[in-house]
């Protein structure tokens, strides 16, 4: 299963590009990234090949990763439509998107409540 680190930074000039160099002095490639401020802390999602190693690096660069989790990485079609026709397919068998985030080569990235569930909702057309 593909896993989405949770990455909690300071609010401040220089925190982003800590956790990149990092990442980076690992040989660690981030695949995809989506990050917001909430009360002064940067919450920071990164999807990578090696989450053992991302986590290990960023740990020993004194950065905190919040959690990990497990995600769905899709590979989308760069059209209008597509992100509702999968959250609707996804709304229809009941399962809660509660993250979505764009990765490298077209791919859509996914956190939801119902894994399995969503794997069955998206075979199905």
């Amino acid at each position: 299963m593909t896993k989405d680190l949770i990455v909690a930074l300071e609010d401040q000039p220089g925190a982003l590009a800590k956790m990149g160099e990092a990442l980076g002095k690992a040989g660690v490639n981030i695949d995809g990234i989506c990050g917001v401020t909430v009360e002064g802390k940067g919450m920071i999602h990164i999807l990578v090949g090696d989450p053992a190693k991302a986590r290990r690096a960023l740990e020993s660069g004194k950065v905190p990763v919040v959690r990990e989790q497990d995600v769905l990485v899709l590979d989308v079609k760069d059209r209008p439509g597509e992100l509702g026709d999968i959250a609707r397919r996804l709304a229809n068998a009941g399962v809660n998107i509660h993250l979505a985030y764009l990765a490298t080569s077209t791919r859509l990235v996914l956190g939801v409540d119902d894994i399995q569930k969503a794997q069955g909702a998206l075979r199905a057309k």
